[in-house]
């Protein structure tokens, strides 16, 4: 019999950051268990059944995918979790499904585990009666746990912070620097010096700081560092993409911007390889799991400081935390990194010490 359940909206049939730590918490579980169905099993509400089939993460025989069947998915939910020692929701939507769980079987330890914005304003009286409901709340950051408490009332004891890790199935970084095919496939030439942001690009996302980055460039441009080049990577909507180039166009930057699109995963080791620093001075990361992972590739990074990135950064020991509400500081902090780079290299032992799968898996099976 499973002692843990994990309900998830999406699990494979998405590549985000929620789909992707539900798949590291899966193969944390995975690890630490030989019975295939005696430790955990996780069901996926959108997922079909046979998307666990081929994964590195964990065996298929622990998943169950619904295909979109919400009604069925909610009745094997109810039905398994009333037999588990704990239920772990890995978004705040599934709290209605946990909420009766709980009502039904009082003794099952419920977990709700909080990325970031979906949690930080005031949930509606139902909604904010069963989160009250769970035993505990996982954090993905320190900013997002002081968020629960000032917008939920939710007591400090009740919220553990378990900051997201390194994917352990994240391409090794590159040992060859600037390949020259992908510097001619972005335009860019082996002596410039690139400044690269991972994003969804749209107008939704402008929080994310990729104007206040071109903003730096342009006024970095009249003290002659005319060799910046800045790629904004990540899917784009058409109408963002021409009001990106039309903003280059008016700041004199034409050729300096570029929009890759979205980069596969087989790719990113090469694309972190072209660059010298990552930028992204956000203002809504409930973690900030893109800094990291740049890191981990050995670029600079200079993000905000007023969201999860602070964790991300490990309070400024990791990178530049700067205030994106601050033009100046963020022209600033680029300026520093191109003057001297390699002095702002992050500590390649603590982001491993800090944000590894086998740190994140010993403070999970801790928490559940």
């Amino acid at each position: 019999m499973p002692t843990t359940l994990i309900l998830t909206l999406k699990t494979f049939s998405a590549t985000g950051g929620i789909e992707k730590m539900c798949r590291i918490i899966g193969k944390a579980l995975n690890e630490h268990t030989t019975d295939p169905g005696s430790n955990f099993l996780l069901y996926s509400m959108y997922d079909e059944p046979d998307a666990a089939a081929v994964n590195p993460y964990f065996s298929a025989a622990f998943f169950r995918g619904f295909a979109n069947n919400k009604w069925k998915f909610a009745r094997a939910a109810i039905n398994k979790g009333r037999t588990v020692n704990t239920v772990l929701l890995s978004h705040v939507n599934l709290l209605p499904i946990g909420w009766l769980i709980k009502k039904l079987a009082p003794r099952t330890k419920l977990v709700l585990l909080t990325h970031g914005i979906e949690i930080w304003q005031p949930l509606s009286g139902l909604k904010k009666m069963m989160l009250s409901s769970c035993d505990q709340l996982i954090a993905v950051s320190a900013f997002t746990k002081q968020k629960i408490i000032s917008a939920q009332g939710i007591g400090a004891e009740k919220i553990t912070v378990l900051n997201n890790c390194i994917d352990p199935e994240l391409q090794a970084p590159t040992q060859q620097k600037k390949q020259p095919v992908l510097l001619q496939r972005f335009g860019c030439t082996s002596d410039d010096k690139i400044l690269i942001t991972l994003t969804r690009v749209a107008a939704t996302e402008r929080h994310k700081g990729y104007e206040k980055v071109m903003l730096a460039m342009a006024a970095l441009k009249e003290k002659s560092y005319d060799n910046l080049k800045y790629i904004i990577a990540g899917k784009y909507t058409e109408t963002e993409k021409t009001y990106i180039l039309d903003q280059a166009i008016q700041l004199q930057l034409s050729g300096q911007v570029i929009l890759a699109g979205f980069i596969p995963e087989e790719e990113m080791a090469d694309f972190f390889g072209i660059a010298d620093m990552y930028v992204m001075p956000s203002k809504k990361e409930g973690f900030g799991l893109i800094f990291v992972e740049a890191m981990y590739h050995g670029l600079p990074v200079i993000a905000g400081n007023v969201d999860g990135s602070v964790d991300a950064l490990a309070n400024g020991r990791l990178g530049l935390l700067v205030n994106p509400d601050e033009q100046t500081d963020i022209t600033n902090a680029i300026q520093k990194m191109i003057d001297d780079t390699s002095a702002y290299i992050p500590d390649s032992k603590l982001v491993i010490d800090l944000f590894s799968f086998q740190t994140y898996q010993k403070n999970l099976l801790q928490i559940l």
